[in-house]
């Protein structure tokens, strides 16, 4: 995560022109410079821009269906301009209906799918908090909207709300006319309060990690040192284990928000949803989830990492999309064979959500980001060399659910990440490199198989091309 690099001068006059010169390249946005992204024009065998088809995407979990449809209702992004283009809503709601649903949602962050499941059609809904208030407003299309939501799962007869946020929070948001959903007007409606922390503690809990990691760690005080961070407490597997099993087990649709829906509901819908499907898990479909759950419904990439801007106070800034990925590796610690990406993927994407070097992080939002035709997407370097992202232990087991241990005994910190560059971590061989040569073995040996597999075939055909003709006698018994 921090590494210190070093320079050295010719001459000691050239010292100050390569500090301006580091500042000014390292933080563009503040000096009227673009970001080096655009500059960069390296060309790939692969256009990452294609992984992600919303309408492919759509499709490949079963929809439209009689309940749900694909709309193309903000493709202007004049209804949310924080929302894709193409978005999933019930099929019986009007225009009307649904603007009207956008007025009583936060940012006008309505509540549409992320997924279904394809057995019992229970969904994962995500949106924003509606305008509830001071005065306890109600929107009628609003309360029959989550109706529909419920009925279109004919396999449960309750729909559980799952908010984010901690509920002390929740109830100070109703005086600045935010709020949460009354269980009194929303008849067979569950609301669970997830009491997740703000944005602010995680920026400061990650601060604090960075302090234990780099550039000395104090081996006799290790384990009391990263307690003190919280940042284990922090990621949050449970609360979307808990998500994942109301959908499988309870077979019961949930709505995901916190205040804005676009923060901490993005790391429960996308956790819950690599829990549940399987596709999640393989190198595509991962950078399929990131692009829908995280980028086209407007993670504020920009004001979250704060690419260009050399204003590091900015208390817009929080680690996210980092804490997403920290779980995503904890998981792969607990299942090695579930996931068709390595380690090495997983650190990639992080070095590059603050690099630069690529467009796929830029930007608040879709209808912002304009960089299809302007810079290069992660996704293709990846794409180009996948065997240097991918796990040698991956087994296809589709439609298998993870459940993975929750509680913080199992959990570990990723030092992989967080203190690769600390001289006394770093391991003497680098983990990629191992698993590459294991991919190797295993190409050869399933070559070898394949090859014993015709072998074998040839030979079984060749002896019953030259076996005897049938005649009747007494049959031999091979005795067991």
């Amino acid at each position: 995560m921090i590494r210190s690099p070093r320079f050295a001068y010719k001459t000691e006059e050239s010292h100050p022109d390569v500090v301006e010169a580091l500042a000014k390249h390292a933080f563009p946005l503040s000096h009227s410079l673009p970001l080096f992204a655009f500059l960069y024009k390296e060309h790939f065998p692969v256009d990452g821009w294609k992984v992600y088809d919303p309408i492919a995407e759509y499709k490949r979990q079963g929809l439209p269906n009689e309940s749900w449809t694909i709309s193309k209702i903000n493709s202007g992004y004049e209804l949310c301009d924080t929302y894709p283009s193409i978005i999933v809503i019930p099929t019986n709601l009007t225009d009307e209906d649904i603007q009207q649903v956008a007025v009583f949602r936060a940012k006008h962050r309505i509540p549409v799918l992320s997924w279904i499941h394809p057995e019992t059609q229970a969904t994962i809904v995500r949106c924003s908090q509606p305008l509830v208030g001071p005065s306890d407003h109600r929107c009628k299309e609003d309360e029959r909207f989550l109706q529909i939501i419920m009925d279109a799962n004919a396999q449960s007869h309750k729909l559980t709300i799952f908010d984010a946020r901690q509920s002390s929070v929740a109830i100070t948001n109703r005086a600045k006319d935010g709020g949460y959903e009354s269980e009194s007007f929303y008849p067979n409606v569950e609301l669970n309060f997830l009491e997740i922390p703000n944005i602010h503690v995680m920026r400061e809990s990650l601060r604090k990690l960075k302090d234990v990691v780099y550039p000395t760690i104090d081996d006799a005080h290790w384990h009391s040192a990263i307690d003190q961070t919280h940042w284990l407490e922090y990621i949050r597997v449970k609360t979307a284990a808990k998500i994942a099993d109301k959908l499988e087990s309870g077979k019961t649709s949930v709505v995901i928000h916190c205040s804005d829906g676009w923060d901490r509901t993005s790391q429960l819908t996308s956790l819950a949803m690599l829990m549940l499907d399987s596709y999640y898990r393989t190198l595509r479909g991962f950078q399929v989830l990131v692009e829908k759950e995280w980028i086209s419904f407007g993670h504020k990439f920009a004001a979250r990492v704060g690419h260009g801007d050399e204003n590091h106070a900015n208390s817009e800034r929080s680690p996210l999309f980092v804490q997403f990925i920290d779980c995503v590796w904890q998981m792969t610690q607990q299942f090695p064979a579930a996931f068709e990406f390595n380690e090495l993927f997983l650190v990639t994407m992080l070095d590059h959500l603050y690099s630069c070097l690529f467009g796929t992080f830029l930007f608040n939002s879709e209808e912002e980001r304009d960089v299809q035709t302007k810079t290069v997407s992660l996704w293709s370097y990846i794409n180009s060399q996948p065997d240097d992202f991918t796990n040698p232990f991956y087994v296809d087991y589709q439609y298998h659910v993870l459940y993975p241990l929750v509680s913080s005994r199992h959990l570990e910190l990723w030092t992989g990440y967080y203190a690769r560059w600390n001289p006394h971590m770093r391991s003497q061989v680098p983990m990629h490199q191992t698993l590459k040569e294991l991919l190797i073995l295993r190409a050869e040996l399933q070559r070898r198989v394949e090859e014993l597999q015709r072998e074998t075939t040839s030979h079984s055909l060749s002896s019953s091309d030259h076996s005897p003709a049938h005649t009747t006698g007494t049959p031999l018994h091979t005795a067991v």
